[in-house]
């Protein structure tokens, strides 16, 4: 079979891509309308609300348990690693965002006309639980409604 084929025919995979999709676009109309900005590199950058991490891999999870059943090994698989991806992005990265923060701090000059000082590290790494739970929410409805409905864009 064809590679191409076979990822294009791929529900699970092309709607968990959708779902993560959406959540970035999320993060542009969220930043639009909360910070009054139009800031298209937000559709780039990690952290934020909703989690697009979130959104792929819970989508996954929950596209192969619908396809497969939800009793089966590869669900468990999948549930486990998107388990991992969630609680490192709300924990491991959003610490490491958080130190950033504090070195941020402690890095800048008193005067910085005298001492260059180094670009700044980026801060928006990780996720708050919040962003995580509304990530994964909008990836499993993204997924269980596009394979339910429309199997593979209205294939």
């Amino acid at each position: 079979m064809d590679v191409l084929a076979a990822l294009y025919g791929n529900a699970v995979l092309a709607w968990a891509l959708v779902a993560c999709g959406v959540a970035q676009l999320s993060k542009l109309l969220i930043v639009l309308v909360a910070e009054q900005q139009w800031r298209p590199g937000v559709l780039l950058e990690t952290g934020g609300m909703p989690s697009s991490h979130a959104a792929l891999v819970s989508g996954v999870a929950a596209g192969v348990g619908w396809q497969v059943g939800f009793d089966q090994p590869l669900f468990a698989l999948a549930c486990t690693m998107a388990l991992v991806v969630m609680y490192d992005a709300s924990g491991v990265r959003r610490a490491a965002g958080l130190q950033a923060e504090r070195l941020n701090a402690v890095t800048a000059p008193s005067n910085p006309d005298q001492c260059p000082h180094p670009e700044p590290l980026n801060t928006n790494l990780g996720h708050t639980r919040l962003q995580v739970l509304v990530g994964t929410v909008l990836g499993v409805a993204v997924v269980l409604l596009g394979i339910t409905y429309h199997g593979f864009f209205g294939g």
